[in-house]
């Protein structure tokens, strides 16, 4: 997530000095915008990106300039209220970042299946990737309204699940010890234009383009830094 420093001035009316806050970016997406067909089309993946992600980037920096504001001037209710829309737009800042990473073209490994210890630690304990795929699909399809399918790993159990979240609610809501390893957006603005209302259609044909690469690295980096040092030296 592209983010530049906001300087900031002055203190507020009984607050000590704050740090300085920062502001965000769109991030660049790693391939082109039609890399993804026929999974994705290339025109779902220009407004995505474009217009839905970035207005959630817009959206979160005027949040962030006037929570600054309200800071500075003590103004502990407007603060409160800015919560909601911090939340709705960082998370949608923070989910699309991560989704983005999560889909690649076929000629750059998108549909693989996982190897290494994510695809073992998969089939030890959901059977198989098919029996993932399945249980992922169907909870998302269950999902009323709008919101994303994970795939993430409890650091603290080092244990796989399929979370669920809603809105634009990100994947930390179920606890810090959650990483994702894997999300799905199942806003209808995901598909639409290519699959209508079939939401399963599209829970179906996008295993194509995902990147379990991204995936399996995430898992490997997560399971070694939660992993004591003794342990791992001892190893």
């Amino acid at each position: 997530m592209a983010l530049r420093t906001l300087s900031r001035g002055g203190l507020g009316f009984g607050l000590v000095p704050v740090r300085g806050l920062k502001t965000f970016t769109l991030p660049d997406l790693p391939y082109d915008y039609g890399a993804l067909e026929p999974s994705i089309s290339r025109e779902i993946m220009e407004i995505h990106h474009l217009k839905h992600h970035n207005t959630y980037v817009d959206n979160f920096n005027k949040a962030l300039d006037n929570l600054e504001q309200a800071m500075d001037t003590g103004d502990s209710s407007t603060v409160v209220k800015l919560q909601s829309a911090l939340k709705f737009n960082g998370g949608g800042h923070i989910n699309h970042s991560i989704f983005w990473k999560c889909l690649a073209p076929d000629t750059e490994g998108g549909g693989e299946p996982p190897k290494g210890s994510l695809g073992w630690e998969i089939d030890n304990q959901f059977g198989s990737l098919q029996s993932l795929k399945q249980k992922m699909m169907v909870e998302g399809a269950a999902l009323q309204g709008s919101g994303w399918v994970w795939l993430a790993l409890d650091k603290d159990q080092k244990k796989l699940s399929v979370e669920c979240t809603a809105n634009q609610d990100p994947l930390i809501i179920k606890g810090a010890n959650y990483v994702p390893l894997l999300g799905i957006d199942v806003w209808e603005h995901a598909y639409y234009l290519q699959y209508k209302n079939v939401r399963p259609d599209y829970l179906k044909y996008i295993w194509e383009v995902v990147n379990w690469k991204y995936a399996s690295e995430v898992y490997e980096k997560s399971i070694l830094e939660a992993t004591p040092w003794c342990q791992q030296s001892c190893r």
